[in-house]
């Protein structure tokens, strides 16, 4: 199975594809993508280190400067490592096309893959309603404003011609930003839901060996054999987790370093917003940076609690029971269980949503502080 026929995985893989990030880069898709992209960043950045003063102004500025940034270096991140993500993925479809002559497990499968796909469509749509209010919202502001404020040495951005141009090339930059960012936070949530998949696996077969419970004989070697096959499924998941953990724990760090700040400045600039255009972009501004984070928290999380009932799946079983030997096997899926697969932050703290509820916490913290000292 080709990589984007993997139905949990297709969507972003074709994305990603498409733009020529997978396999063989094409030149051309880098000269109208990722390249003019990454130079919008720069004079980005350029405008931001020269507009001190206006503190609204400051705020969106950065938050759009910290996004872009983010975006291209995910994308840098991702064709640096172009061969290490294909054979991630080839992994994948192998084990989607294996799991999927399991009758037993099909329906687990699919169900999984029907949210994947259905997550992966709706971060797409989402990212393309909020892309679309980024390069309207400047219709609505009084004066000339260009979606993503920029600063070229020599060149007056507000002045026409320059302005207009400026601003057809802004809304179709958009575009290509908008499939460098979502699709990254899709493979993600797609990629846990799959280690959701197998870990099913792995509890169904330790189910089904837990139901014949044989003591002696001919059927107690069977069922060695089977419990041998069961550790080792057990070791394959545990290195497909720490694979998708070292393709996306250094981008979580750099999300966890830039969500607090960027969401303590948005709720500051909401307190003290007055134009109605201007609160609901800030509005959603906040929510695509919270979905965002959600997202990959509230999957993490997920694979953490399922891997830690692998262990209780074992032992309410009839273990009593079985051989000796068998018993050992299960000791040792047990003791290894108790480690629970977890998705970290830079490889140090592991995503949960207790994590998660303290970054919204020490944010508002902040917020708070801010908000008094501006008073």
């Amino acid at each position: 199975m080709l990589i984007e026929e993997c139905p949990i995985i297709g969507v972003n893989v074709k994305v990603w594809l498409f733009w020529s990030y997978l396999r063989r880069p094409q030149l051309a898709r880098f000269l109208v993508g990722c390249l003019p992209v990454a130079v919008l960043n720069v004079f980005q950045f350029a405008k931001l280190y020269s507009s001190w003063g206006d503190m609204s102004e400051l705020i969106i500025n950065g938050y759009f400067t910290v996004l872009y940034f983010n975006l291209v270096l995910r994308t840098s991140f991702l064709v640096i490592n172009r061969r290490k993500f294909e054979t991630f993925f080839e992994g994948v479809a192998a084990e989607y096309e294996r799991l999927e002559r399991n009758n037993e497990i099909r329906p687990i499968l699919r169900r999984y893959t029907r949210r994947g796909r259905m997550l992966s469509m709706s971060n797409l749509w989402l990212g393309a309603f909020i892309s679309a209010c980024f390069v309207t919202y400047p219709l609505f502001a009084p004066g000339r404003t260009l979606p993503y404020a920029v600063s070229i040495p020599g060149v007056d951005v507000l002045a026409s011609p320059a302005y207009e141009v400026l601003f057809v090339l802004q809304v179709y930059l958009t575009f290509p930003a908008c499939c460098m960012y979502i699709p990254f936070t899709s493979f993600y949530a797609t990629c846990t839901l799959f280690a959701l998949v197998q870990i099913a696996a792995l509890k169904q077969r330790l189910g089904r060996i837990r139901g014949d419970a044989p003591t002696v004989g001919p059927n107690s070697r069977t069922l060695f054999v089977e419990l041998k096959e069961c550790l080792m499924y057990h070791k394959q998941i545990i290195q497909y987790v720490h694979d998708l953990n070292s393709l996306v724990t250094y981008i979580c760090l750099l999300e966890f370093l830039s969500f607090g700040m960027m969401l303590c400045a948005l709720l500051f600039l909401l307190s003290i917003s007055n134009q109605l255009a201007q609160m609901i972009m800030i509005g959603s501004y906040i929510f695509m940076i919270l979905s965002q984070m959600f997202a990959f928290y509230w999957h993490a999380h997920e694979v953490l609690e399922q891997s830690l009932g692998i262990s209780d799946s074992i032992y309410n079983g009839a273990w009593p029971d079985f051989d000796e030997p068998i018993r050992k096997k299960l000791i040792l899926i047990i003791a290894r269980a108790q480690r629970p697969m977890a998705i970290k932050v830079g490889n140090v703290f592991p995503m949960t949503l207790e994590m998660f509820q303290k970054l919204l916490n020490v944010s508002y913290s902040y917020f708070t502080l801010l908000r008094r000292v501006y008073n």
